[in-house]
């Protein structure tokens, strides 16, 4: 890493973050979509993208010069966790060129553990970014020498609550904490990203509502659907 972890940080610091990513089978997810999703990320204002998988951070690398928050998505036999979980994971982020590496710091089967991975990561000298659900998870990798913990995994463990939209309450609690974080998950509207901010969040992330036009599309169509819904039965 050629800056600071505070520097860095600090250059995020109330900013935006988009994170570019595609499900398995999409039309978005060959590498040249990636890429091109995060050059349009910055040119619209993007501060970092978040990125999956390493020869996608390897393209974008190339194609951006804003951070890039590396994480690899693998499930792992026998464990729950699975977002970048081992330190060969780590270490193959780093060498794509990733700035800032997060990963899962939940309360759930892991193959390798929060204080190792942490540890694993500041010998690379890159930006610790854990992906938590509850405050005590949070607690718990800052402890360990995470710079950010991020609500990225809020409502998706058994251990935290399921919101249709951002989870506020646990923003709330972190920043009463003083605990710093990063906003991330189910952020669908600028106004959610502002309040966010508001909260505390040193900087917000957001992914679906701006680099997946299957799930926005299907927003919008359910939307229309509903509102036709009462319509049905009337006649042309």
């Amino acid at each position: 890493m050629t800056i600071s972890a505070k520097t860095l940080l600090d250059g995020l610091r109330g900013q935006l973050v988009v994170s570019c990513q595609a499900a398995a089978g999409s039309p978005m997810a060959p590498v040249a979509h990636i890429a091109a999703l995060a050059q349009s990320a910055v040119i619209g204002g993007a501060r970092a993208v978040r990125i999956e998988g390493i020869a996608n951070v390897q393209t974008v690398r190339a194609a951006v010069d804003v951070p890039i928050i590396g994480i690899v998505k693998a499930q792992h036999p026998g464990f729950e966790a699975f977002i970048t979980t081992t330190v060969d994971e780590v270490d193959a982020l780093v060498d794509a060129g990733a700035d800032v590496i997060a990963f899962d710091a939940t309360d759930r089967a892991r193959p390798v553990p929060v204080a190792e991975l942490v540890a694993a990561i500041l010998r690379r000298d890159r930006v610790v970014m854990a992906d938590i659900s509850t405050i005590a998870e949070a607690r718990l990798a800052i402890e360990a020498g995470a710079h950010v913990a991020g609500t990225t995994l809020a409502g998706y463990t058994e251990h935290s609550s399921v919101l249709a939209g951002p989870d506020f309450p646990l923003m709330t609690e972190l920043a009463a904490a003083r605990l710093p974080f990063v906003a991330e998950g189910r952020i669908w509207d600028p106004a959610e990203a502002a309040r966010a901010i508001a909260i505390g969040a040193q900087f917000v992330v957001v992914g679906s509502a701006i680099t997946r036009p299957d799930d926005i599309t299907r927003r919008y169509a359910a939307a229309v659907a509903a509102a036709a819904q009462p319509r049905l039965g009337e006649t042309a």
